[in-house]
C-alpha cells in the first residue's frame, strides 16, 4: 500500500562522489545456486580478496539476514519473495552507499533475480551462477537439509520439494564441481577487473 505522504529525500551527496572515494565502482555480486552449491563460501572468499586490494564491500549471507531483517519469514514461495524483495532494497542502498556488495542467497526464481537487477542500473547487478550439480550438493549436505527434505522433515526445499530456476544468462557462470576455491575465486576478480569495477 502505498502513502501519499511519503516523498523521497535526495542526498547532497551523489553515488558517484561516494564511489570516487572508494576508488571502485559499485555493484551487487549476487551469487545464486542450490543449498550445498558454494554460494557462501566462494562469497566470503572473493570478499577476503577484495579486503586485500582495499575494495569497500560488504557481504549479505541467507541465514544471516533471516536472523533478523528477515525473520519470521518462512519458506513458501510467497515468503521467499519477499525475502529477496528485502535483500534487493538493501543491497540497492548499499551500492548508492558506493560499495560492492556480495550476497548469497539460493534466490530459486528467476523473476524474483530479475526484479532486483531492475532496481539498480545497467552493469551494477553481477549475476553469478554457482551450478553444482544436485547429486554433489546434496552428498556434500553440510547442515543435513536434503537428508531431511528427503524424509519429508523440510517442506518447500529447492531442488526436491520446490524448483530451482537456473539463470539464463548470468554475467559469471561457475561449473563448481572440479574447480579449486581459488580458481573461482579469481575468475570472479578477473571479471570485475577487466569491466573496471576495481579501479587503480
Amino acid at each position: 500500500m502505498s502513502n501519499k505522504n511519503i516523498v523521497w529525500h535526495d542526498h547532497h551527496v551523489s553515488k558517484e562522489e561516494r564511489s570516487s572515494i572508494k576508488n571502485q565502482k559499485p555493484c551487487i555480486l549476487w551469487f545464486t545456486g542450490l543449498s550445498g552449491s558454494g554460494k557462501s563460501t566462494i562469497a566470503n572468499a572473493v570478499e577476503v580478496k577484495l579486503n586485500a586490494l582495499q575494495k569497500h564491500t560488504y557481504l549479505l549471507d541467507g541465514d544471516n539476514v533471516r536472523m533478523g531483517l528477515n525473520k519470521g519469514l518462512g519458506f513458501s514461495d510467497e515468503d521467499r519473495i519477499e525475502n529477496i524483495r528485502r535483500i534487493g532494497e538493501v543491497s540497492k542502498l548499499f551500492v548508492d552507499a558506493g560499495t560492492i556488495v556480495l550476497t548469497a542467497f539460493i534466490s530459486p526464481f528467476q523473476n524474483e533475480r530479475d526484479t532486483v537487477r531492475s532496481l539498480v542500473q545497467g552493469g551494477e547487478f553481477i549475476e553469478v551462477f554457482i551450478d553444482t550439480p544436485l547429486g554433489v550438493c546434496e552428498s556434500r549436505d553440510p547442515k543435513g537439509l536434503y537428508k531431511k527434505a528427503r524424509k519429508s522433515e523440510i517442506a518447500n526445499f529447492t531442488g526436491i520439494s520446490s524448483p530451482y530456476e537456473a539463470p539464463i544468462s548470468p554475467e559469471i557462470h561457475i561449473l563448481n564441481d572440479k574447480i579449486s576455491i581459488e580458481d573461482v575465486t579469481q575468475k570472479i576478480i578477473d571479471y570485475l577487473q577487466d569491466k573496471g569495477y576495481l579501479h587503480a
